[in-house]
């Protein structure tokens, strides 16, 4: 007989007892096995620890803050994160994408649709090693699907899931122009809650790990009003 699937785990991390409590009553009602920590070492402890799926993640929290909790672990693990944020200035969200956030959402917020974007994350499953997938090459850049690795000039390019997921969609159709809403469905996900900001942070992070001048784009092209392409005349 074959064993149950395996619950996703979810961390849930916030100094407010009360909001650790309605998002992990939520999330468990919805089947998800809940850890909880209400600090920043705590946090990373823990998730070294269990190894969770998604990590729902506060910005403030004592010990250390939220943004320096995700930096740490992601030098050992790969999990979903949606920050939260009390915050509305918009250069929290940015920093915050900026270090490895998939979503975020701005206190107060509703726990449906927290869940909600949890799910639509956990959707976009990580691709295995042996996932089918040829190498793609243009130029000096090689995209691995197989291996989720990507080098330019042979230098490995580190990349976070969703910066891989949005090159390798535009290296796939080098010259096609995605509108913003083509990638946000490819990437994200067709039911994807958050807004489009959360692209631009994207590409913007790729642009930089890239070595990509935006003004002079070789794997990067804004098409202004439309979105974005690979171009298939790079020099």
């Amino acid at each position: 007989m074959a064993g149950a699937a395996r619950r996703t785990r979810v961390l849930v991390v916030d100094d407010e007892v009360s909001i650790r409590e309605i998002v992990r009553g939520f999330l468990e009602k919805d089947g998800m096995a809940v850890g909880e920590a209400a600090d920043g070492p705590s946090a990373v402890e823990i998730a070294r620890e269990t190894a969770p799926d998604v990590i729902v993640l506060d910005v403030m929290l004592p010990g250390f803050d939220g943004l320096e909790v995700l930096r740490r672990i992601r030098t050992f693990a790969d999990p979903y994160v949606v920050l939260l944020t009390a915050r509305h200035e918009e250069v929290d969200r940015i920093v915050g994408l900026t270090v490895g956030a998939d979503d975020y959402l701005t206190k107060p917020f509703s726990p449906r649709e927290l869940v909600a974007r949890v799910h639509a994350l956990l959707r976009r499953r990580r691709p295995g090693p042996q996932d089918p997938g040829d190498v793609l090459q243009a130029g000096d850049l090689l995209v691995d699907p197989r291996r989720r690795t990507v080098t330019r000039a042979g230098e490995l390019v580190e990349l976070t899931v969703l910066e891989f997921d949005l090159l390798a969609a535009l290296v796939r159709e080098p010259g096609m122009v995605f509108t913003r809403s083509q990638l946000l469905d490819a990437v994200w996900g067709a039911d994807f809650y958050g807004n489009d900001h959360v692209l631009d942070v994207h590409v913007a992070n790729l642009r930089r790990k890239l070595g990509d001048d935006p003004s002079r784009a070789r794997y990067l092209e804004t098409i202004r009003g439309v979105g974005f392409r690979y171009p298939d005349d790079r020099r």
